[in-house]
């Protein structure tokens, strides 16, 4: 059993100056018992994405996420609200929505037939007196609603707080909002054919820690170092909260004859600028003139992870038309591409975690530093 004794000196090295850190203790990637810890201490103790807001978009949508085995219930209500709940009936906690869909009405649930409102409200308690008798005193339907998850919806990606206890999600937000408030309040439209999933067999922070830094640029991906160099990037830190990497030269040639509308009014520094921001725990964002990426990390087990990708556009035309459907499929292969070239190198560290003697690795403190941003935060939840 992995104790977090066992491994505090290697979190209080994490979290020291970059030139002296190690990296997180290698137990952290290769035992159940460190999934567990970042589970109670990563996943449910704060602000996570679990799905977005294009997975539920018309009123009575609804989608069952299992959280980390906590089974929530995504919906989307009459007024267009998205409200999570956790997915099970209050009665004897089975299992409400096992598979997406839109209720028109009530959500009932399979097994006695107590049926709740869009807006979690218990509504019918069939033969709950008995034969025929459909209420009893026992049974106060304003305290027996569906059980609420606090949630919040950003740049359409969808946010909860399990424990309740996180600090308020405008204020956890507001430094990457304010980072990229030219693109916070513009629409953003979910493209067609524009969804891809990868399984990885890594843990989830090894898919992190590699997307936060471009060091590896040259030699996994050359395509993309062909136009957006090495000595084009900057890094991006905000200890506590998110870390990334920038370009300055950001300038695919999808087509000769074609582009995608760009979001409006946007500052010129975005005319060949793009930036790639791991929000964490579990949040991987690219935002770009004309579109914008967003990779969710579920993290099965700790050697096994599920990327949810999805891309936006600025307008409805290039997220759906015909007009724009070749230029879009281009867009998400190349991304696809650039991703699926991240799998080998993050399945190696897998890999390589299981070395006996591995300490968790140096940084460069030139190249590394948003990287080390990201243990520092895990290693500070982990050990206080």
């Amino acid at each position: 059993m992995l104790d977090i004794r066992d491994i505090a000196q290697g979190l209080r090295s994490a979290m020291g100056p970059i030139e002296e850190a190690n990296g997180l203790p290698s137990p952290l990637y290769t035992s159940a018992e460190g999934f567990e810890l970042e589970r109670k201490q990563l996943f449910h103790a704060g602000w996570t994405c679990i799905a977005y807001g294009k997975d539920v978009p018309h009123p009575g949508d609804a989608k069952p996420v299992s959280f980390l085995g906590a089974p929530l219930l995504v919906l989307r209500d009459r007024d267009g609200a998205v409200r999570v709940y956790e997915n099970v009936c209050r009665h004897r906690g089975m299992i409400l929505v096992d598979a997406p869909r839109n209720f028109g009405g009530v959500i009932r649930c399979p097994y006695h037939s107590w049926c709740y409102s869009l807006d979690g409200k218990l509504r019918a308690t069939p033969h709950v007196g008995g034969p025929g008798i459909n209420r009893h005193d026992s049974i106060n339907p304003d305290e027996t609603g569906l059980t609420p998850v606090r949630a919040a919806i950003w740049m359409d990606c969808i946010f909860v707080d399990v424990s309740g206890t996180a600090p308020a999600f405008d204020d956890w937000i507001a430094p990457l909002a304010a980072r990229w408030a030219d693109f916070t309040d513009k629409p953003l439209y979910p493209g067609a054919g524009s969804s891809f999933t990868l399984d990885v067999h890594c843990n989830w922070k090894l898919a992190i820690e590699n997307y936060c830094e471009s060091y590896h640029l040259p030699w996994v991906h050359p395509g993309l170092n062909s136009y957006s160099k090495l000595e084009d990037h900057y890094h991006i830190e905000a200890p506590g909260a998110f870390s990334g990497q920038g370009t300055v030269v950001y300038n695919p040639k999808l087509s000769d004859t074609q582009s995608f509308p760009n979001f409006a009014d946007l500052p010129a520094k975005w005319d060949t600028g793009a930036e790639y921001v791991s929000l964490f725990p579990n949040l991987m964002l690219g935002i770009h003139r004309d579109h914008m990426f967003a990779i969710r990390l579920d993290p099965i087990s700790h050697e096994r992870t599920i990327e949810n990708v999805d891309i936006w556009y600025a307008s409805e035309e290039a997220a759906t038309s015909d007009a724009y459907a070749e230029l879009r499929a281009t867009n998400a292969a190349m991304w696809k591409d650039i991703f699926i070239e991240d799998i080998s190198v993050v399945e190696g560290m897998q890999k390589g975690r299981h070395a006996t003697n591995f300490d968790g690795g140096r940084f460069s403190a030139v190249m590394d530093s948003p990287t080390h941003v990201f243990h520092a935060w895990v290693a500070q939840r982990l050990h206080g």
